[in-house]
């Protein structure tokens, strides 16, 4: 069971990435490596239905844009506006070496993106200085990420217990650390807390705009996908809080009709 688990994590990353990301990842040795977390944790559930984390993704992607300075570091050093596909599936292998990989992969993904990071540096529009290491803006992004993860699955998969939903909290806060996050929320109360506590900081400028643009406009190489693209974004914009959306002027909004 463990095995099939990693096997199709390994097999929905390599397609989405097609193998260019020039990193190698074996899902199957060291054997009996638990790697970060292991099978009994919630998160190996919750990172397990790949069409709910895509989904998840489009959610927390929108959610990420309205931190002005998070989204300067993403579009002054990003290619998601001509490769959100590529942007897309370098999560996708991100999430899924952490969750399933053995340590030692996983903590090469770590590191990796921790060097990456110490590059993304520039200035805001409102002229302040931005830093991907900084660690509140990487609470921010992990934050958006793992709470519209965990939304993906509870709607579109299957219930939690509170205890659950809690444990996964817990779990996944270990990878914001190991980036350099700190006061990172560990369970549902403590997320809500935070997220009204960043709602003065959170704009909507234009730049947001486009990507919310790109979101509803997702360009697709083979139009056999159109239908599952257009579904996956309308099931993604259907996940974010009410109040996100409102802001985002996507309340009501769809592209599959």
């Amino acid at each position: 069971m463990v095995r099939r688990v990693r096997e199709q994590a390994g097999a929905h990353v390599r397609a989405l990435t097609r193998s260019n990301s020039g990193l190698t990842l074996d899902y199957d040795n060291p054997p009996g490596d638990p790697g970060l977390f292991g099978p009994d944790a919630v998160c190996w559930r919750v990172h397990g239905d790949f069409p709910a984390m895509l989904a998840g993704g489009v959610s927390a992607l929108l959610m990420q844009t309205m931190h002005p300075l998070a989204l300067a570091g993403v579009w002054d050093h990003s290619s998601f506006r001509t490769d959100m596909q590529g942007r897309l599936g370098r999560t996708a292998q991100f999430i899924a070496g952490t969750t399933y990989g053995n340590r030692a992969d996983a903590m090469r993904l770590i590191e990796r993106v921790r060097r990456i990071h110490t590059g993304v540096t520039g200035t805001a529009p409102d002229g302040r200085p931005y830093a991907a290491s900084d660690p509140a803006l990487l609470t921010w992004v992990h934050v958006a990420e793992v709470s519209s993860f965990l939304a993906a699955y509870l709607r579109y998969v299957r219930p939690l217990s509170a205890a659950e939903q809690d444990r996964y909290y817990d779990e996944v806060a270990l990878i914001a650390e190991l980036l350099g996050a700190t006061e990172v929320p560990r369970s549902r109360d403590q997320i809500a807390a935070y997220l009204q506590k960043m709602r003065p900081q959170l704009l909507v400028t234009e730049r947001t705009h486009e990507v919310v643009r790109l979101v509803m406009q997702m360009p697709v190489a083979n139009p056999l996908l159109v239908p599952a693209v257009r579904i996956m974004a309308d099931a993604g914009i259907a996940l974010l809080p009410d109040w996100v959306r409102r802001e985002l002027g996507l309340a009501g909004a769809s592209i599959s009709a």
